[in-house]
């Protein structure tokens, strides 16, 4: 469409390539994220790496609600999108001196800081633009522009700050943003189509699994191939695929069905909370176990002058099974506000990883490896086995949205 204009979306319309395209940007991004933990493995070094990624989270949600808003690859929305890749790669970019400029060029917190205004603003204005008059969302977003400025400013003003202060601003600005969206309602909000907007969170869940993936490569790319590095690769892929299956298998089709049933209000909220908010976790444990399996390869490729033998040391342990449990429980939160239910399997398994992360510590690399591996193929093993047969319901339907199981 020449005139700029763009086509409002409606039930059944699926994710777009365009929107494949853009979250390219966000690969990069978290893959960044990861290496600035890598970098600064501490306890302060992951508590910057997770309010880093809760920024990119909250930007890259923006554009999902846009584009369940309108079509992404009519014109005057791809223009958009364009736009908001520029500048987000620009931030992904100086993700390594967003806390901490780097000598030369210009100052690092505050182009990062500049990045998420500009990004927000963008999505705001393009929203209102293409609201179609419709009062009740603008409404929204005019109550949703207040909570998004007092977090830029406080952002803004972290970049001139250092240590323990900015990082102490960091997490508040986070809270005015996320807090003062949640406290606004959902009144104005719209959920143009289900399908869309269930199928958009599975794709960036699937981009995080992928960087688990690409992190099990980086922790040995320079090292010569090893039997030890051979069995990181399989433990590695195996315990990514046993997360994927958790998601994929029949939560990512009930949560569509569950949504697709909902209406108005409801569904926005039901949107907003178990999309928005409780996929946050999933992708920050993922992200978290990436950086695990990445600091594990590094013991089994002997890089560093470490051994497979040797025991786990800093923050790797921790990041590798507070990872998987981080992702355990935000399904937790994700089928209870879904559908009501607490998945005792998964509560299980949640516990079991608590009482493992000590024994990770005292056990060669390899072995804690080895023993999250085979807890991770016991939890999808146990409810294959238990929940069988309303498994194969939920899957024989998978395609039927106006059935909900």
């Amino acid at each position: 469409m020449s005139s700029g204009r763009a086509r409002v979306v409606h039930e059944g319309a699926r994710v777009t390539p365009l929107e494949l395209f853009f979250d390219l940007v966000f690969v990069y991004a978290i893959t960044q994220v990861t290496q600035l933990m890598a970098d600064d493995p501490t306890a302060r070094g992951v508590l910057r790496g997770m309010l880093l990624l809760a920024i990119l989270w909250w930007c890259w949600c923006c554009y999902s609600w846009l584009g369940n808003r309108v079509h992404a690859d009519d014109d005057g929305a791809r223009v958009v999108l364009f736009a908001a890749m520029a500048v987000m790669l620009v931030a992904a970019v100086t993700i390594p001196e967003a806390f901490v400029d780097l000598a030369g060029g210009l100052p690092g917190p505050l182009v990062f800081a500049a990045c998420y205004l500009l990004v927000r603003v963008l999505h705001l204005v393009a929203y209102w633009r293409f609201s179609g008059g419709d009062a009740s969302l603008r409404r929204q977003l005019a109550l949703t522009a207040a909570p998004m400025a007092a977090g830029t400013a406080i952002l803004v003003g972290a970049s001139f700050t250092s240590g323990a202060v900015q990082t102490g601003l960091w997490a508040l600005a986070l809270v005015v943003d996320y807090g003062g969206v949640l406290a606004a309602g959902v009144s104005g909000w719209r959920v143009q189509s289900a399908v869309h907007f269930a199928e958009r969170y599975s794709l960036i869940v699937l981009i995080a699994l992928g960087e688990s993936i690409v992190a099990v490569g980086l922790g040995v790319a320079e090292l010569p191939v090893s039997w030890p590095i051979i069995y990181g690769i399989v433990c590695g892929l195996v315990i990514a695929a046993a997360l994927w299956w958790a998601y994929f298998d029949v939560v990512a089709p009930v949560a569509e069905k569950v949504l697709h049933a909902a209406t108005g209000a409801r569904r926005a909220a039901l949107a907003r909370d178990s999309f928005t908010y409780l996929h946050l976790p999933m992708i920050a444990g993922i992200v978290l176990m990436a950086l695990g399996l990445k600091k594990t390869m590094n013991y089994l490729g002997g890089a560093d002058g470490h051994t497979p033998d040797e025991h786990l040391h800093g923050v790797g342990p921790y990041a590798l099974y507070g990872g998987v449990l981080l992702y355990v429980l935000g399904h937790i939160g994700f089928r209870l506000r879904n559908l009501g239910t607490v998945n005792k399997v998964r509560v299980v398994v949640a516990v079991v990883l608590v009482a493992l992360t000590p024994v990770a510590l005292l056990v060669p690399a390899w072995a804690a490896l080895g023993l999250l591996t085979l807890t991770c193929v016991g939890w999808i093993a146990v409810e294959v086995w238990r929940y069988g047969g309303a498994r194969r319901e939920i899957r024989d339907h998978a395609h039927t949205p106006d059935l909900v199981h």
